[in-house]
This record gives structure tokens, C-alpha cells and sequence, in this order.
């Protein structure tokens, strides 16, 4: 199983960035897919959850900015980032938890001031 999170850069504040999270060996449909990020010296933190329904939900700090998405049929799920700012600088990952729990290897989101 591996799931191949992409799409994080470098952007300024305000802008937007699009991640991805290619998932192979298992098939996405009937999973809970989840976004973490994780800052320099601080912990993990839960970003945005989304069920195998669609049902969305998002930590506070990022609720109207960002949108989580899958797409069964590519087996992908996605982090729509917008309106970004310097404190959503991280590494985010993603996860889905099936038989165990699987992590992506992380992308870094650099959001300058």
C-alpha cells in the first residue's frame, strides 16, 4: 500500500496550492480519507477529514479556506488550500485508516509573509 501525497511549494500569502494524495495497493472508496500537517517544533495536527459518504469536516483554523475532495474513480483524494497564510506553513499529510493505518510521506507547504 502507498499513498503519494503532491502538490506542496512555495507560495505567498494568499495564495493557493492544490494537494494530492494517490493512493495504490488499496482502494479508496469505502475509507475515511484525513489531511495532518505537522510544523516545525510543534505536533501532528488533524486538518480535514472526508468520509467514504463525502461528509466533510475541518479543524477551525483552516474552515472556509480549505476543501477536502476525492475522486473514487482515480483513487485520489485532494486538499484544496486557498487564501493560504504564513501559519499553514507545515508538512501535510495524508492518511487513511483501514486495516491499519497508512500515511503518505508528506509534502511541504511553504507559505511566505
Amino acid at each position: 500500500v502507498q499513498l503519494q501525497a503532491s502538490g506542496g511549494g512555495l507560495v505567498q500569502a494568499g495564495g493557493s496550492l492544490r494537494l494530492s494524495c494517490a493512493a495504490s495497493g488499496i482502494i479508496l472508496s469505502p475509507n475515511v480519507i484525513r489531511w495532518y500537517r505537522q510544523a516545525p517544533g510543534k505536533q501532528r495536527e488533524w486538518v480535514a477529514l472526508i468520509t467514504s459518504g463525502g461528509t466533510t469536516n475541518y479543524v477551525d483554523s483552516v474552515k472556509g479556506r480549505f476543501t477536502i475532495s476525492r475522486d473514487n474513480t482515480k483513487n485520489t483524494g485532494y486538499l484544496q488550500m486557498n487564501s493560504l497564510k504564513p501559519e499553514d506553513t507545515a508538512v501535510y499529510y495524508c492518511n487513511v485508516n483501514s486495516y491499519k493505518a497508512f500515511w503518505g510521506q508528506g509534502t511541504q507547504v511553504t507559505v511566505s509573509s
